[in-house]
């Protein structure tokens, strides 16, 4: 998901590296029939962007799900839950 959030921010003209874009990735257990299963998938984003380029990333973040092939794998089965910290520099 790191990698095609990446490629979003970059057809921006947003780097992304060397250490500009991370995320703290947790899955949420359930056991709705008595068996463990993973039901979400929280994901919190951490952006360094250039100073202006703020609104430009959170567009980014609000669509790179629609062309993540893992997210689309997993979609209808784990709901993700995405949020994110923006640092200008």
């Amino acid at each position: 998901m790191v990698g095609t959030l990446s490629g979003a921010l970059e057809a921006r003209k947003i780097p992304t590296s060397p250490d500009l874009v991370s995320a703290k990735i947790q899955g949420v257990i359930d056991a709705p029939d008595g068996v463990l299963k993973i039901t979400g998938i929280n994901c919190r984003y951490f952006l360094k962007v250039p100073e202006g380029k703020r609104e430009a990333a959170e567009r980014a973040l609000s669509v790179f799900e629609r062309g993540c092939p893992v997210a689309q794998t997993l979609k209808g089965a784990i709901e993700f839950d995405h949020s994110w910290e923006i640092q200008e520099y």
